[in-house]
């Protein structure tokens, strides 16, 4: 009845504008219209200044300081990493909800569902992508803010727990990334799970408590519905709110204390950023939040133009072929946040067991100093020291040792991850890793992309490396580009695991007599190129298409090497894949 009468009093079109008004300033808690503009215009606030109040009255705000230093405004010293993370959640809730809407955990429709959505799910596409591509972005901003917050000795007194906060919101960002990585049910997710989980086999004690917590985490001996089901309720339950209530707690640390000013504003041992004189603030409306917006915008704009045009792997999200655990893929890698780990289990430590030193021991030292670090250094430190560590002062001159530490770990992470790749301490036979590169068991791979249409073109044959000649002039009725390409990275292939002794192809051949011994007692001799070690000598190797449906290829690839002294055959494989039509690899 009120706004009946009033637009009896004031006519409809002024009851109505008094009526949003009002709306307005309940929802904002304290902001009508006319404030509104006035912020955006930059005029002067009324009296009392109704800008304020949100942030002790308002949900939206109340975990936002009302202003802010200038100092900490500008790009240096935060980098805006720590307002980047938060995005970041807010980002991947989003996406993570509506991917939700098509996707069931269960084994048998898991790896449907993510094709129902890549295919015929208006947006999909773009919403996996978006949503995988910000998973890798917020794992990395995550762990670029932490180390920022390092260099800057942000996390000194009385900052200690603000740096255990974020510490614990990177534990939950690296495990909440891996719990989605299961969620595909494809072989790539399946197989990186699988491993990484088996090392809770390994934990020390009894046989029986490493068995119980591995079915604890796969939920039955191998990992099945019961697992995917695990992942998908810490991936979308448990894990996300645990990240909510840490993300409030780190806040309200960060808004108790302060944003740090850069170390050389203040004076040692001093702490002033909740002392910000007025002629230095800077409130968080309009000035603050205008610009968070902008940066909203760029970042929204980096993350779609990333999903939308960077190659497969980076922005794009890819599939592999359906879960399945009687197949293990040739080369099993973590993902690249947790790679480090993959190359530390490559190590031996004698006697004993790599997976228990580096699972229940380094990693949970290592984690443990993290969490520590500004009370271990609470603990020694003093004013300033000639090395640098364990000082109260948070200016670059007087941290030389605790920064060169901080750069000295990013290289050794660095030299890790590296080491989880299968380039190191992995290696297979050399006609596999060919294979591998141009035919993968899982994957996308040159020869796969080759449009159908060029398939068709060429028809069925058997085809040499070198026969990329053929295949490359545009002149010519076979011309076949992508085949070309194919053709040709197959022979860069065969170049780098492959030698010449007899033949005119191929790196020339270094002979090497090993330790090992044959059957009969002889010294076995291996064969290198300049490249690497144990390869083919004078190996004969094709690709084959045949045509075993009327819209289905097979493409096979053969090798064979025999041995230059005793002409015994040591290499002879072959793998075949089929491409589909109408599967639409040359768009990977």
């Amino acid at each position: 009845m009120a706004f009946i009468d009033e637009v009896r009093e004031l006519g409809f079109k002024q009851a109505t504008i008094a009526k949003a008004d009002e709306v307005v300033e309940r929802f904002t808690a304290g902001l009508n219209i006319n404030d509104i503009r006035g912020a955006l215009r930059g005029d002067e606030p009324r009296r009392p200044n109704p800008r304020l109040r949100p942030h002790a009255d308002g949900f939206w705000f109340h975990i936002r300081p009302s202003f802010y230093h200038a100092e900490v405004t500008h790009i240096y010293p935060t980098f805006r990493l720590g307002w980047l993370s938060t995005f970041m959640i807010i980002w991947e809730t989003i996406t993570g909800i509506f991917l939700m809407l098509f996707y069931t955990p269960e084994p048998d429709t898991a790896y449907s569902d993510m094709w129902n959505i890549m295919s015929n799910v208006p947006l999909g596409q773009l919403m996996r992508n978006l949503h995988r591509f910000g998973a890798e972005v917020m794992v990395l901003v995550v762990a670029l803010h932490m180390f920022r917050t390092y260099v800057t000795g942000s996390y000194k007194k009385p900052r200690q727990f603000t740096w255990v906060t974020g510490m614990i919101l990177l534990c939950l960002t690296l495990v909440l990334s891996f719990s989605g990585y299961l969620l595909p049910w494809d072989q790539l997710a399946y197989w990186a799970v699988t491993v990484a989980v088996s090392a809770a086999e390994s934990s020390p004690g009894p046989p029986a408590l490493g068995r119980n917590i591995n079915l604890l985490v796969r939920g039955a001996p191998s990992i099945g519905a019961g697992g995917l089901l695990r992942f998908y309720l810490l991936h979308v339950l448990a894990l996300p709110l645990l990240l909510g209530i840490f993300t409030f707690v780190h806040y309200y640390k960060v808004v108790l204390h302060g944003h740090s000013l850069p170390p050389g504003r203040e004076a040692i041992g001093e702490d002033t950023a909740k002392r910000v004189p007025k002629n230095e603030r800077v409130y968080f409306t309009p000035d603050v939040i205008t610009n968070e917006i902008m940066w909203t915008a760029l970042i929204t704009l980096f993350l779609v133009g990333g999903a939308m045009f960077l190659p497969v792997g980076l922005g794009s999200a890819a599939i592999e072929t359906h879960a399945n655990p009687q197949v293990t893929p040739l080369h099993v890698v973590a993902p690249w946040y947790l790679s480090w780990s993959q190359g530390w289990l490559k190590l031996k430590f004698g006697p004993l067991d790599s997976k228990v030193v580096v699972s229940f021991f380094f990693i949970p030292v290592l984690a443990v100093l993290f969490f520590i670090w500004p009370y271990l250094e609470e603990a020694f430190q003093s004013v300033t020291n000639k090395a640098g560590f364990f000082v109260v002062s948070r200016r670059y001159a007087d941290r030389r040792g605790e920064l060169s530490l901080g750069f000295f770990f990013v290289a050794f992470m660095l030299v890790s991850n590296w080491m989880g790749s299968p380039k190191f301490l992995v290696r297979s036979s050399a006609d596999q890793e060919v294979a591998q590169e141009i035919l993968p068991q899982e994957g996308h791979s040159p020869m796969m992309e080759v449009p159908w249409e060029e398939l068709e073109e060429i028809g069925e044959g058997t085809f040499l490396p070198t026969d990329y000649i053929f295949f490359d002039d545009k002149s010519d009725a076979t011309y076949a580009p992508e085949f070309a390409h194919a053709l040709e990275e197959f022979e860069h292939a065969m170049d780098k695991f492959s030698c010449r002794k007899n033949g005119d192809h191929y790196r020339p051949c270094e002979e090497v007599v090993t330790d090992e011994v044959d059957d009969d007692g002889n010294p076995v001799v291996r064969y290198n190129n300049w490249f690497t070690t144990n390869v083919m000598v004078d190996p004969v190797a094709s690709v084959t298409l045949s045509k075993v449906q009327e819209t289905l290829f097979a493409i096979t690839m053969d090798f064979e090497a025999a041995d230059p002294v005793t002409g015994e055959v040591v290499y002879k494989y072959s793998r075949t894949k089929y491409r589909q039509a109408g599967s639409f690899y040359e768009d990977y």
